[in-house]
């Protein structure tokens, strides 16, 4: 039952996740479509924004956070999955959803993805992957292809790119799902399905950036994403299948939810010096007076 006392309803509307502020991210950026997907599956998951806690990282789409409603934290650059799976731990009651870009994600913050996935925390987290750092202008990221001539690199790509999906479905997650930025339904029911799972959500959305990355804009993802529930037999609980169907990142996309381990348990859940505890560790936190502590620094 939904308890806060600044709601007038019970029942989550589009209305509560509003901003007033405008947008300022460029025509056709994928991110107005991830706003909208997020917004919709929120919403549809009756999610109230009092009990959601929205955690941006640096890049475009941490511009964005000012531009929804509810509970959000802007972090630092790579860094923001620690700070989302510590408030997930402190309060299982919390809705919270991570967001980072490819350059942070996979570059200076891959560290705290490979852990984020490893103790299964309960988060949902949205990779925004459009295969630059657009923020600061274009330069190469982990995921740029090669040969893709960048701000910074005139003469073109040289390195391999990380290939996200084979690099999260190694590290044994509970959910990994992808998703493209120009179908806002596909996106909505993909993040939902993320949301309501137990555990870890990671979920990348191949995301066009009409700018910088001119190599792969919305209608080369949209004439080559398919949605893996339209193939006969495929069973998301086949980490195996889920492996093989997502290396093609070039001809034939795979999205929807790839894998998923309907036995998941979330990190809470598996601390044994929780199990009899009713609260929450927000609520075994005191106040008290530190003033004397800092009178001797005086």
């Amino acid at each position: 039952m939904h308890t806060c006392d600044s709601c007038q309803h019970q029942i989550t509307t589009f209305a509560d996740y509003f901003s007033n502020n405008l947008y300022t991210w460029c025509t056709n950026c994928g991110n107005y479509g991830i706003h909208a997907a997020v917004k919709r599956a929120l919403t549809a998951e009756n999610r109230h924004a009092c009990e959601t806690l929205l955690c941006f990282d640096i890049g475009c789409h941490g511009n964005g956070s000012d531009k929804i409603g509810g509970y959000r934290f802007h972090g630092l650059h790579g860094r923001i999955l620690p700070f989302a799976c510590g408030a997930s731990v402190a309060n299982r009651n919390l809705t919270v959803m991570a967001f980072g870009g490819d350059g942070g994600t996979l570059g200076e913050g891959i560290n705290h993805l490979i852990h984020a996935i490893r103790g299964n925390y309960n988060v949902t987290f949205i990779l925004h992957n459009n295969l630059n750092y657009g923020l600061t202008q274009g330069q190469a990221s982990s995921t740029t292809k090669p040969g893709m001539i960048m701000t910074a690199a005139p003469d073109g790509i040289t390195s391999d790119p990380i290939h996200p999906m084979r690099f999260v479905l190694s590290l044994q997650p509970s959910f990994a799902a992808r998703t493209f930025s120009g179908d806002v339904k596909h996106m909505t029911e993909t993040i939902r399905a993320g949301v309501r799972h137990q555990g870890f959500s990671f979920i990348e959305i191949l995301q066009s950036c009409p700018t910088y990355n001119k190599a792969t804009p919305h209608e080369w993802y949209q004439s080559r994403v398919k949605d893996v529930s339209t193939l006969a037999g495929y069973e998301p609980s086949n980490i195996a299948a889920a492996r093989e169907i997502s290396e093609d990142i070039e001809n034939q996309i795979a999205i929807g939810v790839l894998y998923q381990n309907p036995s998941s348990r979330p990190f809470m859940e598996r601390q044994a010096n929780r199990q009899q505890v009713t609260t929450e560790l927000i609520n075994e936190v005191a106040m008290g007076d530190t003033s004397k502590l800092f009178d001797a620094y005086r």
